[in-house]
Formats: structure tokens, C-alpha cells, sequence
């Protein structure tokens, strides 16, 4: 049958999806081979699905014969979120400039947080995300502040899904991350020190929506030296982060939230 969907359970659609799936945790070329391996499709049906791809422009396919991310790709995946993220740019920018730290914009996609935005610090932090990339949301500032602003259900499912070790600091228990979680919430901000990797702490707060439910998150993240008075910024990180609601305010939360699916990608 065309496209090899004999296969029992596995649509055209899906072969390719699992093809371009590899590319999310997998950033350096990969092999024909590998991506057989990686996918458990046949050879022959990576083979043709593959040089598809590369003819439309989702993959490039190098001198070695190895796979990556075409440019068409790249650049169709710069419409996603496009609007809240030029709207926010300026101010992630300014927040950056005004703290000299690493400044980022998050929403939540799934049970990840989904980084739309980021301004680097020149400070050497090592990095554990990028523009695109995702981090679980219990283990991140950003993350923490949109779980705890989520509905209860949401919240609920995520916390009893099972809840990664990204680093051996990261808070898995799903009673003790509920009560940091109401702390979050309570406080309007949320901190980690070493969640995802040695050497790194973040701070974060909300960015609201006029319709209600939190819209997205900010946040600084710094080496783990300051973890001791991350909270000076917080005067700043809420400027900015009012800033960001008073831009995005005519954007329907809907735009915004047709990420969010628990569990989802």
C-alpha cells in the first residue's frame, strides 16, 4: 500500500511526524540509520519519506548523507506564537538590558514549558533551554508560575502524571511540589536553584490576560551564586511583565491557549 500504511496502527501522518519528532531532543545531524532506529520505521519507508521531506524543505540532508532541520521548517515554526512573541520582544529586551541577566518568555505547552523568547546574558550561566525549546514545568521558574495559575484539573493531571528528574535537585514529589505550588501562587513568583542544571537559578512571574487565566511567564535566570537575592529583581520582572499584558491585551487568550493541552507536544 502507498506509503507503507499496511503497517497496522500507523498512518502516513504519523511516519512523518515521528520522523520530524526526532529533531526536537536531537540537534547534531543524524544518520539515515539513526533515524530508523529512533523512529522503528522500515528502511525503505524512512528512506522515501526522508527524501520527501528534504524536496519540500522540512529536512537538509548534508555532504555525509546525515539529516537536520530544513530551513522551510524552521521558518514555518516561526509563526507559532508569532504575535505574543514580537509583541513581548521590546520588553524581554528591556529586561535583559535593565538586569544584565539572562531574560525569557514562556508558555506552557502541554506539561512543558514552551520558551518563545529569550535574551541571553553575556555572564557565563550554563544553558539549559532555546527560543523553541522545552523544559518540563515543574522544574523551571517560568514553568512553576504557569502551573500554579492553572485550573485545578489541569494542575491535577500534571502533578499525577509522574514528574521527571531533569537534575538530581529537582522537586518530583507531587504532594510537596502542590504546596510550593499554592506558595507560588500566593506570592506571585516562583524561584528553582539547580532544577534543571548545576549552577543555574531562575526567578519568574506571571503575565496575566485580560479574559482571566494566566497568558504566559517571565522570567531571569542567573547563576546559582545569586540564588541568596534573586528577589530584587521583582520589582522589574512585574514592570515587565504589565508591560506584556498592556501589549498583548487585544491578542485573544484562544491564540494563546491552542497550546496548551495537558500531556500534549
Amino acid at each position: 500500500m502507498a506509503g507503507g500504511a499496511s503497517e497496522p496502527g500507523r498512518s502516513v501522518t504519523s511516519k512523518v511526524l515521528s520522523i520530524l519528532e526526532v529533531f526536537e531532543t536531537h540537534l547534531r545531524p543524524l544518520s539515515q540509520g539513526q533515524i530508523v532506529e529512533l523512529t522503528g520505521l522500515p528502511q525503505s519507508t524512512a528512506h522515501r519519506l526522508l527524501s520527501e521531506l528534504v524536496t519540500w524543505g522540512a529536512l537538509y540532508r548534508d555532504d555525509n548523507g546525515r539529516y537536520q532541520v530544513g530551513m522551510r521548517l524552521w521558518e514555518l515554526g516561526q509563526h507559532a506564537g508569532r504575535q505574543l512573541r514580537e509583541l513581548s520582544r521590546p520588553f524581554i529586551q528591556d529586561l535583559h538590558s535593565l538586569t544584565r541577566e539572562t531574560a525569557q518568555l514562556a508558555i506552557r505547552d502541554g506539561s512543558d514549558a514552551l520558551y518563545i523568547e529569550r535574551v541571553y546574558s553575556s555572564k557565563r550561566v550554563p544553558r539549559a533551554s532555546r527560543v523553541g525549546g522545552r523544559l518540563p514545568l515543574h522544574a523551571t521558574a517560568v514553568g512553576k508560575v504557569l502551573l500554579a495559575y492553572e485550573e485545578d484539573w489541569v494542575r491535577e493531571a500534571i502533578l499525577q502524571h509522574g514528574l521527571r528528574a531533569v537534575s538530581s535537585r529537582t522537586h518530583v514529589d507531587p504532594g510537596r511540589l502542590a504546596e510550593e505550588l499554592a506558595t507560588v501562587k500566593e506570592q506571585g513568583f516562583a524561584t528553582t536553584t539547580e532544577e534543571v542544571r548545576a549552577g543555574v537559578c531562575s526567578i519568574a512571574v506571571p503575565v496575566f490576560h485580560r479574559d482571566g487565566p494566566v497568558g504566559a511567564s517571565i522570567g531571569l535566570v542567573m547563576a546559582s551564586a545569586n540564588s541568596g537575592n534573586m528577589t530584587r529583581h521583582l520589582q522589574t520582572l512585574r514592570g515587565a511583565s504589565r508591560q506584556i499584558e498592556l501589549a498583548t491585551d487585544h491578542i485573544p487568550l484562544s491564540t494563546i491557549l491552542r497550546f496548551m493541552t495537558p500531556g500534549g507536544k
